[in-house]
């Protein structure tokens, strides 16, 4: 029985196989809204042999913005083939082959940072359970540094101020506590807070950190001497740094974070483990903010530092099949418990993150949280999602647009022939949702007439145990209410038969 623990390593199926199989049955939903603000989201099956897509008979049913029909969504099962086996031949450091999980120092203290702060937040990873739920990484972001550089070997040096027994002593309680260490520069001349930064120290730079022993590394883009503008350009700028950790003989996870300049998305799998794909996140769910001025990431060249979560989500949901195990999108470091969202918002934006496998990186005061955000973040149910061994990121299926913000379907493959389900409300209405799951189920487990049991991820079993089973598969998902800026997430799996082994958990 589901029960939100991590999943069993055992995959049944390859990615491929299972995203074809998973999309070749979609076809278009219709999407209707009442005078009262509730939303029916009925989905008519059409004929994938005549590729006919058929509307409902409602009166006044605006026409959705509908992303991903069975004949674009089969294109989008090949794109992913293709990367997943990019990305399987190409970082190939055997790092991140689920998306890391963490803590990182910038969203919450900036450069407020010492090594105190970073001590307390890796030993309250431990105490608090975080570490038990897969949390293992520590890094310090920016203003780490000393005033300049050591004068005779030009390695890297840490401010004796603030980190006054060293950054290796302090990677060293890290690593005792059983956690991994984490650190940070720029591919330029200067880090974003003014520090020296790593272009054309690579190499000194990559061995220092490796003495101190350094996991991952941050790799931000800021002081980057107009080295980008092509593909080219950025690529042979961030090899150099792949290239430099790699011959260290040390695993040390590389996080890329150019925001998505030059398509990063289409080569950074080449050479890290993650990628950032967007400005800088802030605090915020929805909306425009003129810190953050692209509309879209095509031909994005100012990506800015205040970016909604509704922003970020809508550009992840175009590059979604570029992730893979290996080489991950990064939506940015998470914003959960640092004051300015509701419960809701952090519960939407921890969910999306983790659906379309987004490294997890924590960003909030661990030692001082409160109760419902250490009960956000450390969801097992959700978590498990993200760490899921198929490695498939969730595609957005279907989005109606309402007066402020819209309703949102996205679908995903799990291993062992599962599939999640997450219904968005970005409005600040309340509304009524109708969803059909047999439009969602894979079309193996229609065909064979198997029980599907389905969870909702965030309603507890018990006190501990996140994932309360609803029943067994009917043919709609009847009224799920969703009050403004919600997520409901569910988990469908088939139950288990003398032809199929059942979902299993562990420990």
């Amino acid at each position: 029985m589901w029960d939100g623990q991590e999943l069993s390593p055992a995959v049944s199926n390859s990615a491929c196989a299972v995203f074809q199989n998973f999309n070749v049955r979609r076809s278009t939903p219709n999407l209707t809204a009442t005078a009262e603000s509730s939303l029916t989201v009925p989905v008519h099956r059409s004929s994938v042999a005549d590729g006919e897509h058929r509307r409902g008979k409602y009166l006044d049913m605006p026409a959705p913005v509908w992303h991903s029909n069975w004949s674009s969504m089969l294109f989008l099962s090949v794109i992913l083939c293709l990367a997943n086996f990019w990305l399987a031949s190409a970082a190939n450091n055997g790092l991140a082959r689920t998306p890391p999980l963490g803590w990182n120092s910038w969203n919450r203290f900036a450069c407020d940072i010492s090594e105190e702060t970073i001590l307390s937040a890796a030993k309250s990873l431990v105490t608090t359970g975080l570490k038990d739920v897969g949390y293992e990484y520590v890094v310090i972001d920016d203003c780490w540094h000393a005033d300049t550089r050591d004068p005779e070997t030009n390695a890297p040096l840490w401010n004796p101020v603030t980190f006054p027994s060293g950054i290796d002593n302090l990677s060293d309680q890290i690593h005792s506590l059983g956690l991994k260490f984490g650190i940070y520069s720029s591919a330029g001349i200067h880090t974003c807070a003014n520090r020296f930064g790593s272009l054309g120290y690579e190499d000194i730079d990559a061995k220092t950190y490796a003495s101190w022993g350094v996991d991952y590394l941050k790799y931000d883009n800021c002081w980057n001497e107009g080295l980008s503008g092509n593909t080219t350009i950025s690529y042979k700028r961030y090899e150099k740094m792949a290239h430099a950790l790699n011959a260290t003989g040390r695993p040390i996870l590389y996080a890329m974070c150019n925001w998505g300049e030059d398509q990063s998305w289409t080569w950074a799998g080449e050479l890290a483990n993650s990628w950032r794909m967007s400005g800088d996140i802030a605090d915020l769910f929805t909306g425009y903010d003129p810190g953050c001025p692209c509309t879209s990431l095509e031909n994005c060249t100012q990506f800015g530092y205040r970016c909604a979560v509704t922003r970020i989500l809508d550009w992840a949901a175009d590059i979604a099949p570029y992730s893979g195990p290996g080489g991950w999108g990064d939506l940015d470091m998470l914003e959960v418990g640092n004051g300015n969202m509701t419960k809701d918002e952090y519960i939407t934006h921890f969910s999306m993150w983790a659906l379309v496998k987004s490294p997890l990186m924590l960003g909030n005061d661990l030692a001082n949280m409160t109760a419902q955000t250490l009960d956000i973040i450390s969801n097992k149910a959700i978590i498990s999602i993200n760490q899921d061994p198929l490695g498939v990121a969730a595609s957005r299926v279907a989005q109606m647009p309402l007066e402020e913000g819209d309703v949102q379907v996205w679908v995903g493959p799990l291993a062992d022939e599962a599939t999640v389900v997450a219904i968005v409300n970005t409005s600040p209405a309340n509304v009524t949702v109708t969803l059909p799951w047999s439009e969602i189920l894979p079309p193996q487990l229609l065909a064979l007439e198997r029980v599907v049991r389905i969870f909702d991820l965030w309603q507890r079993v018990d006190d501990k145990r996140w994932g309360q089973e609803l029943g067994p598969f009917t043919s709609l998902l009847s009224e799920a209410k969703l009050r403004p800026h919600e997520t409901k997430v569910y988990r469908l799996e088939p139950q288990s038969t003398q032809d199929f082994a059942e979902f299993t958990v562990q420990s």
